[in-house]
């Protein structure tokens, strides 16, 4: 068990830790109760698909640069930046739904207003880890912060469906708005390690992009981390369509399939906290990739076979646990193959092509949802993953079998 939550040992990760898990569960609350909202609201797939855009596609113009900010300002003052704004715009939304006055442009444009805040965010969180913990405990560090995330979003959709069904969705907003004040104390409180000498070093922003494509460790992850991105994690935008017409269901039937999605992935997020870095991280990548594609094909075909709601959420805990992990182990590769003070760049091209390439994915779902049904959107998307797994396989293995690094 102490070596589960090693890294927790460190007083500055561990109040940090504490705060995040607060504030990520609102952001999650917050996330199912607008998808919810924006459905109930319209009806649309393609309007899902556009909010879920909006609130990702700053990270794919913006992120990059955010990430020359990550390694040139204080992590720490970026952070209370960015939470201070998460802060305004939740407590907006929640009092635009409370009085009754909200309309889809609403939700679109504070949306689009925190996928700013996610470009800036991102980056310097994941770095801002490496200013807590020493090198030994990075791994263990990395795998406990994405366990806090995938916790989040294991309990914050199940919360969010039953409050939405009792007191509807202006005070999930309010909730979430509220737990930001954990996570800005938590940074008012920590004081980080003095980052080592020339971890501040002058750079561009295309100093990261040579360093990531001139490692074939780091190049290999990132293009299938955007390939799962674009095609293997926008399923979660078309919950809300497959609850209601798949499974007759409402927000609290929502909440439970979203919050399966979310108990796998805390399991993988558990798991490799327990390895650390022992694990071989490409094959394990590799294996995680086959692993949802399939899962997203059997979800796809759900429709087809008549399956329960029971067999849907468990094909679902496979899905977040075989994501997460790769998802997860793609951040250790990169961060234990990068320079410090190349960290906040590489981490941003992380965000841009896991979240930026997310919200394509969720563009082009919802648009090719509302043409052909959400089960044969997701059976095409998990082809498309089987074929990231093929290129990530063929670029990993030479001809006689070993795996080159």
């Amino acid at each position: 068990m102490l070596r589960l939550f090693r890294a927790l040992r460190h007083t500055e990760f561990r109040i940090f830790f504490a705060g995040q898990l607060i504030s990520i569960t609102g952001t999650w609350m917050q996330s199912v109760a607008q998808a919810w909202l924006v459905y109930r609201i319209t009806g649309s797939s393609t309007m899902l698909g556009l909010v879920a855009f909006a609130g990702l596609a700053p990270v794919l113009v913006f992120g990059l640069f955010m990430g020359v900010l990550a390694d040139h300002l204080p992590r720490r003052r970026l952070l209370l930046i960015a939470h201070t704004t998460a802060l305004l715009q939740a407590a907006l939304l929640a009092l635009l739904a409370l009085s009754g006055r909200i309309e889809t442009w609403h939700i679109v444009a504070l949306a689009f207003a925190l996928g700013f805040v996610h470009a800036l965010e991102m980056p310097t969180r994941h770095a801002f880890v490496a200013e807590m913990v020493p090198d030994e405990d990075l791994p263990n560090a990395i795998a406990l912060n994405s366990s806090v995330f995938n916790f989040a979003r294991f309990l914050g959709p199940a919360l969010a469906g039953a409050i939405v069904t009792l007191w509807g969705e202006g005070v999930v907003f309010a909730l979430n708005a509220v737990s930001f004040l954990a996570v800005l104390a938590s940074l008012f409180y920590i004081r980080p390690r003095p980052a080592p000498q020339g971890t501040r070093a002058p750079g561009h922003m295309t100093a990261g992009v040579r360093h990531a494509w001139t490692t074939p460790v780091v190049r290999h992850a990132l293009i299938l981390l955007g390939i799962v991105s674009l095609a293997g994690t926008s399923y979660t935008v078309l919950m809300p369509v497959i609850a209601h017409r798949l499974f007759a269901g409402e927000a609290d039937t929502l909440g439970l399939l979203l919050g399966s999605a979310g108990l796998g992935a805390l399991l993988a997020a558990l798991r490799l906290a327990w390895l650390g870095g022992r694990q071989e991280l490409q094959r394990q990548t590799l294996l995680a990739t086959f692993v949802g594609a399939i899962g997203m094909l059997t979800l796809g075909s759900a429709q087809h076979w008549g399956l329960s709601l029971a067999a849907a959420m468990a094909i679902l805990v496979l899905l977040g646990f075989s994501l997460t992990t790769l998802v997860a182990s793609v951040n250790t590769l990169l961060q234990t193959n990068t320079p410090a003070h190349l960290r906040g760049r590489t981490m941003a091209l992380f965000s841009t092509l896991f979240i930026g390439f997310n919200s394509l994915g969720n563009l082009m779902s919802g648009a090719i949802a509302e043409r052909l049904g959400p089960g044969t959107t997701v059976l095409g998307f998990g082809l498309v993953c089987l074929v990231g797994a093929a290129y990530y396989r063929s670029a990993l293995a030479g001809s006689d079998g070993v795996w080159r690094r």
